[in-house]
Parts: structure tokens; C-alpha cells; sequence
């Protein structure tokens, strides 16, 4: 469960990275992927049917639990104080983007990533504040499903899991070995941990209300813009592709073929 709160949050982000005509980075966290240059993504989806189904699912869920609890978090909390939230987390997040860089080659990029860690984890007080971007050390984002793709592994049907949100065979698996290199259940309380999920999931849901609500009211077909975002998006993360600029979103918005 607790995994499924991350991911449910990443699905979120996949979405809203579709947006970033009006973002030149997420509120907080690594730099949207470039999908400029990506070719539209042919939809391996053989189980449309069933994926509309619970995507229906985690949409329900997310408009009448997770979206009105979000709207009173963010309510509350002054956006600065998000952003911190979200400093922190993506901290902890180190050990899965470290190892991930070795596997896949990127040695001056695993060597950047343990000092970004040092540096906001003493300067930036435990990792809510940011030092390191401006001592020039980036966040970068990693998982063991990009590396897989890095590998030659082909993505496989597209799938959405029920509160996991969007994903497709090899980044569904790649979610096992990534909650084992995160470290933390192995020293932290299991309940601990899920109350911190539960706070990130509705920390990042607040950063993108109106984001999440645009692409909603954007979009002709809700399923097949996340679908082509998420799709899109990981095929440009593999290749190391940032900073995404306008031309793509066409294909976000109103597919074609479904």
C-alpha cells in the first residue's frame, strides 16, 4: 500500500507533465522529460477495456478522497511549505536514484546525486531546504524501470493498476526492486512509513490541482491523455530528455485511433 501511494502520486505527475507549456519544471522534484523529440508512441494496449475500468477507479478515488483532502492541505499550507515537503521526500529518494545511475552507466551522474544527498540533508536541514541545485548539483530522477529500458527491455503492454495508476509490464516490475533499494522499510516502522506516503501523496495532489484540472478539462479523453503522457514521458526519461516544449502536446490532448 504504501508503495501504491507513491505511485498513485507519480501517475499525477506523468499527467500534469503533459502541461509543461506552462511549467518549466515540476513545483518541486526533477525536471519534466523532454518529449520533443520523442516519436508519438505507438499504444500497446491490448487491455483497454480493462484498463479503463480501473482507471475509472483510481479517477473516482482521486476526485471525491484524495482531491478535496488536497484542496484543505494546500489551503492551510503556504506553497513554500510544500515545496519543502517535497524537498524532503525527493531526498529520500537517493538511494533509488544512485543505484540506478550506476546500473545504467551514469557514474558522474550517481556521484552528483551523493553529494546533492550530503549537502541537503546537513545545509538544507534533513533535505526540506534546496542548497544543492544551487551549488550546481541537479536532481535527477531515476528507477529500476528506466534502467530495465536502458537495457533493451521492451516496455511491454500498457497497464493501469488499481491506486498504482498508470505503468506498463517492465516499470511494474521494476517498482519490486526499486522498493528494495529504497532502504527505509528495512529500518523504519511500517506505519511510519505509510503515514509519511500518505502525507506526500496529498502534499504532491496539492501542488497540481489546478494542473490535474486543466488537463481534465483539456483533454477530449482523459484515459488516453494519461496514457499517451505516461507513455511518452518514460520513452524520453530512458533517453535523458528534458525541458519538453509545446510542439508535442497535441498528441497529449486529442489522440487519434483510440
Amino acid at each position: 500500500m504504501k508503495r501504491g501511494l507513491v505511485a498513485l502520486s507519480m501517475s499525477l505527475l506523468f499527467a500534469s507533465s503533459a502541461l509543461a507549456d506552462e511549467m518549466d519544471t515540476l513545483p518541486s522534484g526533477p525536471p519534466i522529460a523532454n518529449t520533443a523529440n520523442v516519436p508519438v508512441v505507438a499504444e500497446n494496449d491490448p487491455f483497454q477495456p480493462f484498463n479503463r475500468k480501473i482507471f475509472w477507479f483510481n479517477d473516482h478515488l482521486d476526485t471525491y478522497m484524495l482531491e478535496p483532502v488536497a484542496k484543505g492541505w494546500d489551503y492551510v499550507l503556504p506553497r513554500r511549505v510544500e515545496t519543502s515537503i517535497s524537498n524532503f521526500f525527493w531526498n529520500l529518494h537517493f538511494p533509488i536514484d544512485t543505484v540506478n545511475a550506476l546500473l545504467q552507466g551514469k557514474f558522474k551522474e550517481a556521484g552528483s546525486d551523493v553529494g546533492r544527498f550530503l549537502v541537503n540533508t546537513t545545509i538544507g536541514v534533513a533535505g526540506f531546504f534546496d542548497p544543492a541545485t544551487s551549488l550546481g548539483l541537479e536532481l535527477h530522477w531515476e528507477d529500476f524501470g528506466q534502467t530495465l529500458g536502458v537495457w533493451g527491455v521492451c516496455p511491454g503492454p500498457y497497464l493501469v493498476l488499481p491506486i498504482l495508476g498508470p505503468s506498463d509490464v517492465r516499470d511494474g516490475g521494476g517498482l519490486i526492486v526499486d522498493a528494495a533499494t529504497s532502504i527505509t522499510p528495512f529500518f523504519v516502522n511500517g506505519y511510519i512509513i505509510l503515514g509519511a506516503r500518505t502525507v506526500e501523496l496529498v502534499n504532491t495532489r496539492a501542488q497540481y490541482l489546478d494542473t490535474i484540472s486543466k488537463a481534465k478539462e483539456a483533454a477530449l479523453d482523459y484515459y488516453s491523455f494519461v496514457r499517451n503522457a505516461y507513455l511518452q514521458r518514460r520513452t524520453a526519461l530512458i533517453s535523458d530528455q528534458e525541458h519538453p516544449p509545446e510542439q508535442t502536446q497535441e498528441d497529449l490532448y486529442h489522440p487519434e485511433g483510440d
